[in-house]
């Protein structure tokens, strides 16, 4: 069974930058991958997704900010987060697309505030 852990979250400012990656401990590779977030009080929502073969899908509330990218290679998917804003602050997790109950990780905390 794969499991995914995530790395990379903490606290910017608003319209910083973070970059998140998910290390899997297993192949991912034919595996549409994505990145996840849940904001205290709301559910969890899809940020980013991405197939084997590069293509990427974002939610209008991300698009132009976020980047999500894969080395397959290295089982390994990343988020590039851009331009920041507290309404981004959330736990990310990582997990396949549509998400497997089993993969669900720890998260890490983006928490942005000045």
């Amino acid at each position: 069974q794969v499991q995914l852990v995530e790395s990379g979250g903490g606290l910017v400012q608003p319209g910083g930058s973070l970059r998140l990656s998910c290390a899997a401990s297993g192949s991912i590779f034919g595996f549409i991958m994505g990145w996840y977030r849940q904001a205290p009080g709301k559910q969890r929502e899809l940020v980013a997704s991405i197939t084997s073969g590069g293509i990427t899908n974002y939610p209008d509330s991300v698009k132009g900010r976020f980047t999500i990218s894969r080395d397959n290679a290295k089982n390994t998917v990343y988020l590039q987060m851009n331009s920041l804003k507290p309404e981004d602050t959330a736990v990310y997790y990582c997990n396949s697309n549509p998400p497997a109950k089993a993969y669900w990780g720890k998260g890490t905390l983006v928490t942005v505030s000045s």
